[in-house]
């Protein structure tokens, strides 16, 4: 079990808990969902951490791998990054042989895609997080399941 707090609270008792002010219910959520990523994101950050690689790797090999023959300039519109920030990572996956970057119709434009090393890796990274999210989806039920996304999308639209 992970603590969530310095008082050694679990991620249940912190669910559970009925904070006497709205401040504390927000902080708790704070406290659920940074314990919650950590968790989501230790055993790739361990297999990405044995190659020397960094969680802006595990994100670029998972884009791609969902998305084969993406243009650069839509990874950095997904990623939310300049194309600065991308290419030091991006140019280390070329170099490992995990992602090929080759002209697209429009000369212009690169067009990115996995080797086969590359989406053989992304698929242990990703992997272990779709196998524990269909776990947690399964036990929590199909209207819990959709709140949780309605959630994540509102997070993540801000």
């Amino acid at each position: 079990m992970v603590d969530i707090s310095a008082t050694g609270a679990t991620p249940e008792a912190a669910a559970g808990a009925r904070p006497s002010t709205r401040e504390q219910q927000l902080n708790e959520a704070l406290e659920l969902f940074f314990f919650a990523y950590r968790e989501f994101t230790a055993h790739p950050d361990e297999i990405l951490a044995r190659r020397g690689l960094q969680r802006v790797h595990h994100r670029i090999l998972y884009f791609v791998g969902r998305n084969p023959g993406i243009a650069v300039g839509e990874l950095l519109r997904i990623l939310g990054v300049t194309k600065q920030a991308l290419n030091a990572p991006l140019r280390r996956l070329a170099e490992e042989g995990l992602v090929t970057s080759t002209p697209g119709a429009d000369r212009r434009v690169r067009e990115l895609r996995l080797t086969e090393a590359g989406a053989k890796l992304e698929d242990e990274l990703s992997g272990s997080q779709r196998e524990g999210m269909g776990e947690i989806f399964a036990e929590v039920g199909a209207p819990t399941e959709q709140a949780w996304r309605e959630v994540m999308r509102l997070v993540a639209g801000r």
